[in-house]
């Protein structure tokens, strides 16, 4: 019986954890998602029932313009870190051990490195020294593809580890180019971890808010620096349509998140059915 008690006691103290571990984290979220249903102005007091926050969402050229933007940057620079850090990743695996190290090892620093100090320097290295016009887009690019790069590599290496050695010489021994052996061989193996790292790039620059303030034009807004000046304004409505926005996001990367790990679990299933 004591046993059985400590076991018990044991298990609803995890439970506990668990549950304020996810209150801590969702909460507040579900709260604010209570308020974009509502005419309230502030959060602490629950108004009437209205949609007039996601109108205003969808209908302000300003919110329009500023979310357009920041999903062409997301896309745009997750595609060339993607490439780039896919390259990085194949190149690394097959060097030699020391310069694959080498690689590795740089790789890391942009990723162990404050977001403050990388815009600042990429502003610095483009604007004051290569005199780049601030208010083109080539500085923000590049400042969202050197944060989302890295991580790209890391999500790439592993399933390229976990990929047979042999295989690309096979296809050069059997006559491919290597060209063809790595678009045919090696990249079909890898795309997992090609699609997981393209998530993580455009997660990361939606998500930034130091390497855009200091390389964006003045005239350009992402979410997080539109977000960030919002609240600092007087302009209620643009705040609360923010909630709606901060919904939306919620809600979309909620879907896909599910809609990942059912496919997941279809997948491993299947195999069971076939053996069966």
């Amino acid at each position: 019986m004591n046993r059985s008690g400590t076991q018990n006691a044991s298990r609803a103290w995890r439970a506990a954890f668990l549950a304020l571990t996810l209150a801590f984290l969702y909460l507040p979220i579900l709260i604010l998602t209570v308020y974009s249903f509502t005419t309230s102005t502030q959060i602490g007091a629950i108004r009437g029932f209205s949609l007039q926050n996601y109108v205003t969402l969808f209908t302000m050229q300003d919110l329009r313009d500023m979310i357009i933007g920041t999903i062409v940057l997301a896309l745009g620079s997750a595609l060339i870190a993607t490439l780039l850090g896919t390259l990085g990743a194949i190149g690394a695996f097959y060097s030699k051990k020391r310069v694959s190290s080498a690689i590795s090892a740089i790789n890391q620093i942009p990723v162990v490195n404050a977001d403050v100090v990388t815009g600042f320097s990429l502003c610095i290295l483009l604007v004051v020294v290569l005199h780049v016009n601030k208010e083109s887009f080539l500085p923000l690019l590049a400042g969202h593809v050197t944060l989302c790069a890295p991580f790209v590599f890391l999500s790439v290496m592993p399933r390229i580890k976990q990929m047979d050695p042999s295989i690309y010489e096979a296809a050069l021994d059997l006559g491919a180019t290597p060209f063809r052996a790595l678009t045919k061989v090696v990249i079909p193996q890898i795309v997992p971890g090609i699609l997981s790292g393209f998530a993580l790039a455009v997660t990361l620059s939606l998500d930034d808010y130091f390497i855009a303030t200091y390389t964006k034009p003045v005239t350009f807004d992402t979410i997080s620096t539109y977000v960030v000046n919002a609240t600092k304004g007087s302009q209620t409505t643009v705040k609360t349509a923010l909630w709606a926005l901060s919904t939306v996001i919620f809600v979309l990367v909620l879907l896909i998140v599910l809609g990942m790990n059912l496919k997941a679990m279809r997948s491993e299933k299947a195999p069971k059915r076939e053996s069966v």
